[in-house]
C-alpha cells in the first residue's frame, strides 16, 4: 500500500537490460533484500515488455514498468500483469493515447504514476517554467491528473521531480496542497553517489519532514543497491522507520590515536551483517569516549595502543588497538546470550 496512513515505500529501479530475464531478477531480488518494497524496470521495446510476465511471475515485490513515447508498450506492460505503469502523458503522444492506457490499467486494476519533469511540461507552461519552475510542475501534473480524473481513473499516484533540491522541495509542497493523490519524491538525476545522496537527502529529508511524501527514490549513477542503503537512511534518521544498525562515531581530532575511520567502517560491516537494530559507537580517545556515546548499546574508545570496550556507557573491557572490534563484538554476543538465558 501507498499513502493515507500507510509507511513511507521505498523503491528503486533495475538498470539491467529488461529482457534479460535472469539478470533482472538477480537484480530485483537484490533490490529487495536491500529494502525496496517497489521496483520498476524499464520498458524500451517489445522485447523488454514481452519479458514482464516471467518477471511478474518470479519477483518477490510488485512491479512497475516505466514507458517512455510509445503507449502500445505501456498497454501491453499492464497485460503483462505489472502492479503499476510510470508515464510522462507529456510523451506519449496527446492525450488521447494517455486515455487508452488508463483504460487498460483500470482493466488490469493497476496504478499509474504521473510522471512530470521538464522535459513533459505542455508546450504553454515553458514561458511560466522560466520564472517559476516549481509552478510550472505542479500546473503540468494537476492536469494531467484532472484528465485521468474527468475520464474516470483515479488510481494516480503523481512525481514532480527537478534535478534542483530547492525546486523540489517547492513543488512537492505546493502539489500536495492541490491533489489528493500519494506522491512519489525524488531528485531527477541527482548525480554520483556522494554528492547525489546528499542532494537527495536534503530535499526528501525536508519534505518528509513535514509529512509530504508517500514513495521515494533516491537516484544515483551506479549501483541501484547503493540507493536502498542512503534511502534507508533518511527514513531512519526522521524516525520514519526502525532504527537498525547504527554506528556513531565522532569526526577525530588532535586527540585520535587510531585509525579512526578504518575502525568505523569495520564495525559498521559487521553491524550490518548482525542485523540487530543496535547503536554502537565509535570513538577516537579514551578520554571522553564512553561519555560522549552514552546513550549508545555498546561502543569502543580507542587511545594509544590499547581502547576500552564498553557497554550501556560502562567500561567492561581494556584490550590491545588490534582486538577492540573482535573484543567489541564478543561482549555484544555474549550479552545476547545472557538476554535469552534470562
Amino acid at each position: 500500500m501507498v499513502g493515507g496512513t500507510a509507511p513511507v515505500v521505498i523503491q528503486s529501479m533495475t538498470n539491467t537490460p529488461t529482457e534479460d530475464v535472469a539478470s533482472t531478477l538477480s537484480q530485483i531480488r537484490a533490490l529487495a533484500t536491500a529494502g525496496a518494497r517497489l521496483v520498476r524496470v524499464a520498458v524500451p521495446g517489445p522485447e523488454a515488455a514481452d519479458a514482464l510476465g516471467d518477471l511478474v511471475a518470479d519477483s518477490p515485490v510488485p512491479l512497475i514498468a516505466d514507458v517512455h513515447f510509445d503507449h502500445n508498450l505501456a498497454i501491453r506492460a499492464l497485460e503483462q500483469g505489472v502492479a503499476g505503469i510510470r508515464i510522462n502523458p507529456g510523451n506519449l503522444g496527446g492525450y488521447e493515447r494517455a486515455g487508452e492506457v488508463a483504460d487498460a490499467a483500470a482493466s488490469a486494476g493497476a496504478v499509474i504514476r504521473v510522471g512530470v519533469n521538464s522535459g513533459s511540461l505542455q508546450r504553454d507552461l515553458r514561458e511560466m517554467e522560466e520564472r517559476d519552475p516549481a509552478g510550472a510542475l505542479v500546473e503540468s501534473a494537476v492536469r494531467y491528473c484532472g484528465f485521468f480524473e474527468e475520464r474516470g481513473f483515479s488510481n494516480l499516484k503523481v512525481s514532480v521531480k527537478s534535478s534542483s533540491p530547492v525546486v523540489t522541495i517547492d513543488a512537492n509542497r505546493r502539489l500536495s496542497r492541490r491533489i489528493p493523490h500519494p506522491l512519489h519524491l525524488g531528485v531527477t538525476e541527482a548525480g554520483t553517489p556522494a554528492r547525489g545522496s546528499i542532494r537527495s537527502a536534503v530535499a526528501l529529508g525536508a519534505l518528509l519532514a513535514e509529512g509530504v511524501g508517500d514513495t521515494l527514490r533516491v537516484s544515483l549513477t551506479g549501483d541501484p543497491v547503493r540507493e536502498l542503503e542512503v534511502a534507508l537512511e533518511i527514513l531512519r534518521s526522521l524516525e520514519l522507520l526502525p532504527s537498525g544498525p547504527r554506528v556513531i562515531s565522532c569526526p577525530t581530532c588532535g586527540r585520535t590515536q587510531v585509525a579512526l575511520e578504518s575502525l568505523a567502517l569495520e564495525v559498521e560491516r559487521r553491524l550490518e551483517e548482525l542485523g540487530e537494530d543496535l547503536t554502537v559507537a565509535v570513538m577516537g580517545c579514551v578520554v571522553n569516549g564512553p561519555g560522549e556515546a552514552r546513550k549508545a548499546d555498546f561502543g569502543i574508545a580507542g587511545g594509544r595502543g590499547e581502547g576500552v570496550v564498553f557497554a550501556e556507557g560502562r567500561p567492561v573491557r581494556k584490550v590491545s588497538q588490534e582486538k577492540l572490534v573482535d573484543e567489541l563484538f564478543a561482549v555484544i554476543a555474549e550479552r545476547f546470550e545472557t538476554d535469552e538465558l534470562g
